[in-house]
């Protein structure tokens, strides 16, 4: 390339990640594609979100009218979108007191997850997600597969704080001493959501299609740690995309050896981070195959 050697280090390494996924020497991306997955948490009912259950369900019109965050990214990084309904109006069961899935629930979800990414016409895969009360949910599934207690991994989420932060915790831990020490995928079962199961089941079929994937933030890492764990180097095709201002994000990113593009303090959620790093991508995978090399140049390195 027309640069000296390493100054482009991290961004050729992402450009060699990205080409050895889609199994070219001239890796684009033209196709990017992100899946939204929704639900509802019955743990809301706990008081762990400073915004009511109905939000969900809300915020599902917003983006099917294209006027949330996450729809105006899609088409400002020329992404196709589409809302997967994982369980609005379907709340899990609260985790606290029970099992967020049956067994047949969870498998219908990691179902939903992979069936989306195998209509998905992508180069490039974002995962993001829709739900009250799901940090929640992230941070005892995060808790239960990675090691730790709930104070390791709670966090504000929508922006609890004081009595409703430590309450969130308490939550978080009555979940995890009530479910004890269990395989990774069977924590994500008990402790977790739908749409965390659809997006564990969606990163699972896309690295069967060889089809590389941007992590979101904290909810999305927790959703696939169970995968890491379970068989490690099964997120070989994931890069992440950021590191939220969730506390947990950091640390599940550390444990599992992620190294984020950016660190910009966002915490929205709806894969909203992720997609702001496909430009990045994209440049890096331009910048190696358009780039002249010092030879076809006529320079001498």
């Amino acid at each position: 390339m027309l640069r000296p050697v390493g100054a482009f280090a991290r961004l050729d390494a992402v450009a060699a990640w990205l080409a050895g996924w889609q199994g070219t020497d001239t890796p684009r991306v033209d196709r990017p594609h992100v899946l939204v997955f929704a639900a509802d948490h019955g743990v809301a009912a706990d008081g762990v979100s400073a915004y009511p259950a109905e939000v969900t369900a809300a915020m599902v019109d917003a983006i099917k009218s294209g006027v949330a965050t996450v729809s105006v990214l899609a088409r400002e990084v020329g992404a196709t979108l589409e809302l997967v309904d994982a369980g609005v109006g379907r709340p899990t069961g609260n985790i606290r007191v029970t099992d967020a899935m049956s067994g047949d629930e969870f498998d219908a979800a990691v179902t939903a997850g992979a069936a989306a990414v195998e209509r998905a016409d992508a180069d490039l895969l974002v995962v993001g997600e829709i739900g009250i009360g799901n940090t929640t949910a992230a941070a005892a599934v995060a808790a239960a597969v990675l090691g730790g207690e709930a104070a390791d991994w709670v966090g504000p989420g929508t922006g609890v704080v004081g009595a409703a932060l430590a309450r969130k915790c308490d939550v978080v831990q009555a979940a995890l001493d009530r479910v004890g020490t269990v395989p990774p995928l069977e924590a994500l079962r008990r402790l977790g959501g739908r749409e965390l199961a659809a997006m564990a089941g969606a990163v699972a079929a896309a690295r069967r299609r060889r089809l590389p994937v941007v992590l979101d933030g904290f909810i999305a890492t927790a959703a696939v740690a169970p995968l890491a764990v379970a068989r490690p180097g099964s997120l070989d095709h994931c890069i992440a995309g950021h590191c939220s201002a969730e506390p947990g994000h950091q640390r599940a990113l550390e444990t599992l050896g992620l190294d984020p593009l950016m660190r910009l303090d966002l915490r929205l959620g709806e894969g909203s981070g992720a997609l702001v790093a496909v430009p990045i991508i994209r440049m890096a995978a331009a910048a190696v195959t358009d780039v002249a090399t010092f030879e076809e140049w006529g320079l001498q390195q």
